[in-house]
């Protein structure tokens, strides 16, 4: 890996405002006067956050790239630190919107409209953390990133999650993934407490589910369905409502 050019040279319209947080204000035009922006006092030309309105949003994290000239954000839950959006751009006037509709407690959807770099992980807001729909909030995040993966297992994979998902007895379940097996626990993050079989789907469309971790020993299938099958026949009963971890 080459050595990362000094911030200052990679970014010097940033440098020349002494902090990425100063430059974000500055290019905002005014949108950004009555909204906290702050920057990293270690890194200050690399990182930035900005607050939100809401009691049930952390900030909206602004990173730097070290070797190219773009940034990245990140706007998660903090109950489980799980991001809510994220995105790639080059434009600072973006960020700027992007910040604002962040902080100005905008539903996800609406954080993309203002601009449109901004990816939504498919998870939605619970404010009050009800057990319940943070694992139906998960289960959304899971669809859309296997819908949207670029792998070609991709769809070996999809399937296997959507199977799952179609099962009620899955579907009740907390759903995490480890190496990109896919696991359950009877308890939200960030206290994971895991229950019943691993599943994974193999590179050549077979999938495998197994007592252990990514070890098929309870069987090799040729459709998701069936591994499915499978799991539930495997799960220790009687399972109560997901609680919340932690």
């Amino acid at each position: 890996m080459p050595t990362p050019p000094d911030p200052a040279v990679l970014y010097p319209d940033i440098a020349a405002h002494g902090s990425l947080a100063a430059a974000l204000r500055a290019g905002a035009e005014g949108r950004l006067d009555a909204v906290p922006v702050t920057s990293s006092e270690a890194e200050p030309l690399l990182h930035a956050a900005v607050a939100s309105i809401l009691p049930h949003r952390g900030p909206l994290q602004i990173t730097a790239w070290r070797h190219e000239r773009r940034w990245w954000i990140r706007g998660e839950e903090p109950f489980q630190t799980l991001a809510l959006v994220d995105g790639l751009t080059t434009d600072l006037a973006q960020l700027a919107r992007a910040a604002r509709a962040w902080h100005d407690g905008e539903a996800p959807a609406a954080v993309r409209r203002a601009a449109p770099f901004v990816h939504l992980t498919g998870r939605f807001e619970v404010p009050d953390n009800d057990p319940g729909r943070l694992t139906a909030s998960e289960w959304q995040g899971m669809r859309r990133e296997a819908a949207e993966l670029t792998y070609a297992w991709q769809e070996t994979y999809q399937a296997l999650v959507e199977a799952a998902h179609a099962e009620p007895a899955l579907r009740a379940l907390y759903p995490f993934t480890s190496h990109w097996a896919l696991r359950f626990s009877t308890t939200t993050r960030p206290a994971l407490t895991v229950v019943g079989p691993s599943l994974s789907a193999n590179s050549d469309g077979t999938y495998g589910v197994g007592n252990g971790f990514v070890t098929p020993d309870l069987g090799t299938f040729p459709t998701a369905h069936e591994a499915v099958a499978m799991a539930v026949r495997h799960l220790p009963s009687p399972l109560g409502p997901v609680a919340l971890g932690g």
